[in-house]
């Protein structure tokens, strides 16, 4: 195992919303026996309220500061040498804040899905706030890839077979 991941051994899921972070970050800590962690599950679980709703009735910018909140707390784990794999949100990496933390505390991996995939999995959720607007999600999904590149390792996602993208990870000169 690198260095890094011995200090802090951590590692976060980025990518744009239905790309797979928690189905291939459920599996992989499954995998490695660690544990798992989905960030927009704890942002319900501490707000008692779906994502949507939040979205709707407190705005991006509070979902945004409960995200960041919710994230150290999530390293702080990490720190103490509980080893995670954990899902963020599609926006979370792209902040200065969180991408800071997490390079920091760990590897990040790009699950990088073409669009036409993303939208294939996306257009019939209610869930999503940011899907709501087909044209909209298209230009998030553009202005948004930037950003993800900054991630440690890259995997391209072809098809939604979990298990293929465990083993691409798994296969990183991480262990």
């Amino acid at each position: 195992m690198i260095l890094k991941l011995k200090r802090t051994p951590g590692i976060y899921l980025v990518g744009f919303m239905g790309c797979g972070k928690s189905t291939v970050g459920r599996a992989l800590a499954d995998e490695l026996g660690w544990n798992f962690a989905d960030l927009d599950k704890d942002i319900e679980r501490r707000a008692q309220a779906a994502i949507a709703d939040i979205f709707d009735q407190q705005g991006e910018a509070a979902f945004r500061a409960l995200e960041t909140a919710l994230l150290h707390e999530r390293v702080r784990s990490v720190q103490s040498g509980r080893p995670h794999v954990i899902s963020l949100g599609g926006g979370a990496f792209l902040s200065q804040e969180n991408f800071d933390l997490v390079s920091n505390h760990g590897i990040t991996v790009w699950l990088d899905c073409p669009f036409a995939m993303i939208e294939r999995r996306v257009s019939a959720q209610t869930h999503r706030p940011l899907a709501r607007d087909p044209v909209r999600l298209r230009e998030l999904f553009e202005v948004r890839r930037s950003g993800y590149a900054r991630a440690d390792y890259h995997i391209e996602i072809m098809d939604d077979d979990a298990a293929s993208t465990v083993q691409r990870i798994v296969g990183l000169p991480l262990f």
